[in-house]
């Protein structure tokens, strides 16, 4: 992971170049425009919800089932089509880790 500063005027922040989410530093509206930095580059989106303190917003477009990713981790999964500027969370994304339903051919496998 790459050592972060503070840089004056971001209004999000992103731990890895992998992330496809940001965490707002402060409460946003609908329509307010959000900063964050990747790699050295300063990027600004238009929120398209509402989205609270430490909650994530997207900053790619995410597929549905494809990865989200924060921290250079997956944290889960996209349950329907996530575009750039929307709040990412429970309602649209479900956790990955540990479901017997994800395991080849989606049934648990017992160890015999």
């Amino acid at each position: 992971m790459s050592q972060q500063t503070y840089q004056e005027g971001l209004t999000s922040i992103i731990m890895d170049p992998k992330d496809n989410v940001a965490t707002v530093l402060k409460d946003f509206k609908e329509g307010e425009l959000l900063t964050y930095t990747k790699e050295g580059t300063t990027y600004e989106i238009t929120l398209k919800q509402d989205i609270k303190f430490g909650h994530k917003v997207a900053i790619s477009n995410i597929q549905p089932h494809a990865e989200v990713v924060k921290y250079g981790e997956v944290i889960g999964a996209a349950t329907c089509e996530i575009q750039i500027g929307e709040h990412v969370h429970v309602h649209n994304i479900e956790g990955i880790r540990g479901r017997g339903d994800k395991k080849e051919g989606g049934k648990e496998h017992a160890n015999v």
